[in-house]
């Protein structure tokens, strides 16, 4: 099932100027398309529609240690309540890390990347509001976290 994703503005990489109302179509593990809201309704009828209030963007690489936590599932947890989909390999050092990272389809990096949403690049997208709090992250196209 296809997916849209909307906020109140939209930038395909966090140095670009915003777009507002814009949106990205996820299918799958992929991104579809990007641009206005109303654009891509109409190029993907019958979509499904995920509304956030805040900016959208790429999600971010976790660039220092994983936060402690009492299991490695929950180290990598947290890092996807923070909008990052990605760590780098240098702090996913066990077997375990790197096993929990595989499992929520977490990338695991051998040096950092610019994030940014490309079209039939990989759907991992952020939104965050005006004060930096990630309120959702989808990775891979699918939804890991939801401030509530």
């Amino acid at each position: 099932m296809l997916t849209i994703h909307t906020a109140d503005e939209l930038r395909v990489s966090w140095d670009a100027d915003p777009l507002k109302d814009g949106a990205v179509a996820v299918e799958g593990d992929r991104v579809a398309g990007t641009g206005p809201l109303g654009v891509l309704l109409e190029r993907f009828p019958g979509a499904r529609v995920r509304s956030w209030p805040g900016t959208l963007g790429p999600a971010l690489v976790h660039e220092d240690p994983l936060p402690e936590a009492p299991s490695p599932r929950e180290r990598v947890h947290a890092i996807l309540k923070s909008g990052a989909t990605a760590v780098l390999a240098e702090y996913a050092d066990t077997p375990d890390l790197r096993a929990a990272a595989s499992r929520n389809e977490v990338a695991v990096l051998r040096s950092a990347r610019k994030p940014e949403i490309t079209d039939a690049g990989r759907a991992d997208l952020a939104v965050f509001d005006a004060d930096g709090t990630c309120l959702a992250t989808v990775c891979a196209g699918r939804l890991v976290h939801r401030r509530r």
